[in-house]
């Protein structure tokens, strides 16, 4: 089994930034896609930014120019650094991993819990 722990969400006035970092815990193998996703009060899921295990990355708008998604496979870890915040950022942020948990393996997806982040005056 594989979970998942997000940290690094907090109260931060607009035009701050913050790091947020996602780990996972657990039998991993190897995590091909990693992605950043948020959700505001009512509002669905929202992707926000995606790594593949090759580097590649793709944002979506609401994060282009602004945040910026990164890896480290030797600790399973991804970032997501988050600069020029709005009010509109407001949003529970989560990881969603896809792991293989041995050689060969299929890929199962994991999403952590979140981890708040408000943008305030």
């Amino acid at each position: 089994q594989v979970r998942l722990v997000e940290s690094g969400g907090a109260l931060v006035q607009p035009g701050g930034s913050l790091r947020l970092a996602c780990t996972a815990y657990g039998s991993v193998f190897a995590i091909y896609n990693m992605v950043w996703r948020r959700q505001s009060p009512g509002k669905q899921h929202e992707v926000v930014a995606i790594m593949t295990r090759d580097g590649d990355t793709t944002y979506t708008d609401p994060a282009k120019g602004r945040f910026t998604i990164s890896r480290t496979d030797a600790n399973n870890t991804a970032h997501l650094q988050m600069n020029s915040l709005k009010p509109e950022d407001t949003a529970v942020y989560s990881c969603l991993f896809f792991v293989a948990d041995y050689n060969g393996g299929r890929q199962t997806p994991y999403w952590g819990q979140g981890t708040q982040v408000t943008v305030s005056s």
